[in-house]
């Protein structure tokens, strides 16, 4: 530890951390200030003495990472980033909570220098850092050779009693115990409070001992024992075969009147109670948001030191990657998501015209991805792998092998809550473009972390399959009727329902030469043809989202608009349609997020004005409204499916070509 740090400028950097915090909350009015005062002792000493960042470069691919779980205690984390001096004014935390400020009342990834991750929902962020965690370890099996190549850093959490109680972290730190992911530290903050009560009422389950079934080095520490935080700190990076988790026992809202008490949850504590907190703290009542000098005077120290570490690591690197050229130009290929500049072109070859469900498409796609850039592709399944066509061939498995991390595929498990925020959390990391799989009736089990990769605007890629009524015996509790309208709801996701290969291959062409966040699949699972497309069609159409397939002689009568396994049905209604002398004009939509940036004149131009309109998909197919209009017809599920064969729903529920040609006479007329 440093010589500079006196017991009593410890407790003062300690007591700052929590009169900043005191202060933000009561000048915004409203913010949670317990877990930030009970943790500023346990958060002080991980930052300071063990984890490695560089405040002027947070981005440093070499920096271990740190992932609040607990969202809620933001200003420890706001503190502590301006304190050591990133690039975050004391006005930003004098704006905390307020619009357009840098420090948002949850740490949001990419507003604030510092934050590796958004968090709030509870329990993700624990499944980020297990996600982090894999991609460390897989860069690290991939590319190094000796100690000095990249992958060697640390992933470090803070979780709370409620991170704990969330199923997601469960499922996450079981996946992380069998793979005996060495690499990730957890600090359990174990205040024994939450905002009910205390965890006798809800949560008297022994904590240590389920981590420990679950494969973990455990350790206890009281919060307060300097000494002891930083043996368990060294004795969790000692520990390289298993996930370490640290039980810290704190005081909420430490030092305040409220210390120890559920209401210290939230604030603020009123001008009364606020100045009489200060004056327990040492901390000057007259002066909000008081940072002592020989306070910011120490913290330049550990600033400049933290650089210094920085570019010895560096130079250290360096060296490897003069001794290890070929290991390094993988490295930095990968890191860049280089893939060659024509994939697009050749990625769809052999697809036209041929039958297959789409899922078998996917999984054909994945292959050629993998073969061109091999080392960048990360994913799997929830134990649906093979359903779900997500292997990558002869490309091993993580957790199997001599090395077990040098694998492509993850054996997620039926873990769906976790896999989806582990997956963001390999996203997070910056190496890898992952990928996960499962039914699309399961893509509720992942929403929160679905909704979070969107909101961050990182490179998930979900791949749900069995995506309609035509998922067949199984019934309606795994049909999806309304998951591909509730997936096209979250902004920021674009969704891909494609008809056929062209159209599927050309969806993960974008996913690695074009999305610049997450990417959800909606996949067949029955057998569709490929599409007979008019003469002019290029694949590149795929990527505007929306285009003709199949055109009227003349103007048409009306335009029948559809996506993934119904565009070939739209078709062959088009034809009976025909023979009456209705002129129907078919346009596929693979991607509404992408039709929509097209502007207004080109999907006039696709979809006419004054020309009727029907939106056709097998199930609720209302998020095709805004494309045929309030007076076109949308032909979709009215109801929950029924357990037959897909043939048998299709003629009970209306997705074949007489009936939907019906509907469409009965509509024009």
């Amino acid at each position: 530890m440093s010589s500079e740090l006196s017991g009593a400028l410890r407790e003062k950097i300690e007591n700052t951390i929590r009169g900043l915090t005191v202060d933000a909350v009561e000048a915004a009015g409203i913010g949670h200030l317990g877990a930030p005062m009970g943790l500023a002792r346990p958060a002080f000493q991980l930052w300071d003495q063990h984890l490695r960042f560089d405040p002027a470069d947070p981005d440093w691919a070499l920096r271990d990472r740190f992932v609040l779980s607990g969202g809620h205690a933001s200003m420890l984390l706001y503190s502590l980033v301006h304190l050591y001096g990133f690039d975050l004014p004391l006005d930003e935390i004098r704006n905390f909570r307020k619009l357009g400020s840098a420090t948002p009342g949850h740490p949001e990834y990419g507003d604030t220098p510092g934050v590796e991750v958004t968090t709030g929902p509870l329990g993700q962020g624990v499944g980020n850092a297990v996600g982090m965690a894999i991609a460390a370890r897989a860069t690290r099996s991939r590319f190094q050779a000796g100690d000095a190549g990249p992958g060697n850093h640390f992933i470090y959490a803070i979780a709370g009693d409620g991170d704990m109680m969330e199923g997601v972290a469960y499922e996450a730190s079981s996946l992380a115990g069998h793979l005996g992911l060495g690499n990730l530290v957890v600090l359990y903050d174990d205040n024994q409070v939450t905002i009910d009560g205390g965890t006798d009422i809800s949560f008297t389950e022994d904590v240590p001992a389920r981590f420990v079934a679950q494969g973990w080095h455990v350790q206890k520490v009281d919060g307060d024992d300097v000494a002891g935080l930083d043996a368990a700190l060294i004795a969790a990076r000692a520990e390289t075969g298993k996930p370490s988790l640290i039980v810290t026992r704190t005081r909420i809202g430490h030092g305040s009147g409220w210390e120890g008490l559920p209401k210290a949850h939230g604030g603020p504590l009123g001008p009364e109670e606020c100045a009489a907190t200060k004056q327990n703290l040492g901390v000057p009542d007259g002066e909000s948001f008081w940072v002592a000098d020989d306070v910011r005077a120490y913290m330049a120290d550990r600033n400049a030191a933290k650089q210094a570490e920085r570019r010895e690591r560096d130079a250290a690197f360096d060296r490897w990657c003069s001794a290890n050229a070929a290991a390094a130009a993988d490295w930095n290929t990968t890191r860049a998501h280089t893939v060659p500049a024509d994939l697009a072109d050749t990625i769809v070859e052999g697809f036209e015209g041929k039958a297959a469900a789409t899922r078998a498409h996917s999984g054909e796609a994945i292959q050629r991805l993998a073969a061109v850039a091999p080392n960048l592709w990360l994913g799997g399944s929830a134990d649906l792998a093979g359903s779900n066509n997500t292997t990558i061939k002869e490309r091993g498995h993580i957790g199997l092998g001599d090395d077990r991390f040098l694998g492509a595929n993850i054996h997620f498990g039926v873990r769906e809550h976790a896999m989806g925020a582990i997956t963001n959390g390999i996203a997070l990391d910056g190496t890898f473009l992952p990928f996960c799989g499962t039914f699309m009736v399961f893509s509720d089990y992942m929403r929160p972390a679905v909704r979070l990769a969107a909101l961050m605007g990182i490179r998930s890629t979900f791949v749900f399959t069995h995506d309609s009524i035509f998922v067949g015996e199984d019934g309606p509790t795994h049909q999806p009727v309304e998951h591909v309208d509730a997936l096209r709801l979250i902004p920021g996701l674009t969704v891909f329902r494609p008809a056929d290969g062209i159209e599927t291959a050309m969806g993960w062409a974008w996913v690695a030469q074009q999305a610049d966040g997450p990417v959800a699949f909606s996949l067949s699972r029955q057998k569709v043809d490929g599409l007979k497309r008019d003469s002019g069609f290029t694949p590149s159409d795929v990527w505007k989202g929306g285009y003709v397939v199949r055109d009227a002689n003349g103007a048409p009568d009306v335009t029948l608009v559809a996506s993934g396994s119904e565009v070939s049905l739209a078709c062959e209604a088009a034809t009976l349609l025909g023979e009456d002398g209705i002129a129907a004009r078919v346009v596929s939509v693979p991607s509404l997020e992408l039709l929509g940036a097209q502007g207004d004149a080109y999907l006039d131009d696709l979809v006419p004005e004054g020309v009727p309109a029907v939106g056709i998909e097998a199930g609720l197919g209302e998020s095709l409204r805004g494309i045929v209009g309030r007076k076109g017809l949308i032909y979709g599920m009215k109801s929950f499916g029924a357990s037959a064969s897909a043939g048998a729903l299709a003629e009970h529920f209306g997705f074949v070509p007489d009936q939907l040609a019906a509907a469409v006479r009965a509509h024009l007329s």
